[in-house]
């Protein structure tokens, strides 16, 4: 009993006893069967959920609003993809229908070709445009193919719709073409061209020497009054003369007047070439010409 006293009277000893004599009655009211919690527990309760609510909804929101730039930055860079490969699209859709249509006309190109090749014993070497003089007096243009191809000067140009010009000037890689329109009957250097109607060979001549700008027409003059030419009817190169091949079309009539005596009747023909916007056009080689 004497030594339980002199334990008692150190006071570390004795806080530490007290101590440990209530962590054991609460750790009893604790664990045992109740109906609800403490007081002290509900208020500890209350204290650590009202903290995790102060600190956790702005954590919450800050993470979200790290989320939403995150998905902001990736649907940016999503868009922009989108932006790149739809101008792709547009630049190959474009490159597409350029090829397209170039593929369509060069077609109609052979295929014109062909047909002319049943008709007549010709070669018509395809040549791209590559200048245009719009000088009304000279009117030229320049193609790609030149005397090393065989071309020379006075051999005729068409495109698949008609007569062009003549080739008036050579060098060995490029040929100058004058064109058909500048053709006058009052220049001693404009060569005329020798026509007839396209089913009426036999029946029809005539020779066109002059352009009308004002109708826009080719003049076909010395016309017989007995010739059974008509509105409509297609004009074709006769091939008299030599300078101009036979059949190529030339264009067709629209008005049929007399002539400045009398004596003969003049025809007003409108070309079939358009005479604007070339990319391609044929050089007319003849069996003759190949010989020479």
């Amino acid at each position: 009993m004497l030594k339980l006293f002199k334990l008692l009277g150190n006071k570390r000893l004795f806080i530490l006893l007290i101590g440990l004599i209530l962590f054991i009655a609460v750790m009893g009211v604790t664990l045992g069967a109740r109906a609800g919690l403490s007081w002290p527990e509900k208020f500890v309760k209350d204290t650590v959920g009202f903290v995790q609510n102060v600190f956790y909804k702005p954590a919450a929101y800050i993470g979200g609003l790290f989320e939403d730039i995150s998905d902001l930055h990736a649907l940016q860079k999503e868009n922009e993809e989108l932006k790149i490969a739809l101008a792709h699209y547009t630049r190959d859709k474009a490159r597409f229908n350029v090829i397209e249509q170039d593929n369509k006309r060069l077609q109609q190109k052979l295929d014109f070709t062909e047909a002319q090749k049943k008709q007549y014993d010709y070669i018509w070497k395809i040549a791209q445009v590559v200048s245009v003089n719009n000088d009304p007096v000279t009117n030229t243009i320049v193609v790609d193919i030149g005397s090393r191809e065989g071309v020379r000067e006075g051999m005729a140009v068409s495109s698949d719709l008609g007569l062009v010009g003549v080739v008036s000037r050579v060098s060995n890689f490029t040929s100058t073409v004058k064109l058909a329109t500048t053709m006058d009957a009052r220049d001693p250097n404009s060569n005329g061209i020798a026509v007839t109607v396209q089913g009426k060979e036999n029946d029809v001549f005539g020779v066109i020497e002059s352009y009308d700008s004002t109708s826009g027409t080719f003049l076909m003059s010395r016309i017989e009054d007995s010739t059974p030419i008509a509105k409509g009817d297609t004009i074709i190169s006769s091939g008299v003369g030599g300078v101009f091949p036979r059949g190529i079309v030339v264009g067709k009539v629209t008005d049929i007047q007399v002539g400045e005596y009398g004596l003969t009747y003049t025809a007003y023909v409108e070309p079939a070439a358009t005479f604007t916007d070339w990319k391609e056009l044929f050089v007319v080689f003849t069996p003759e010409a190949e010989k020479e």
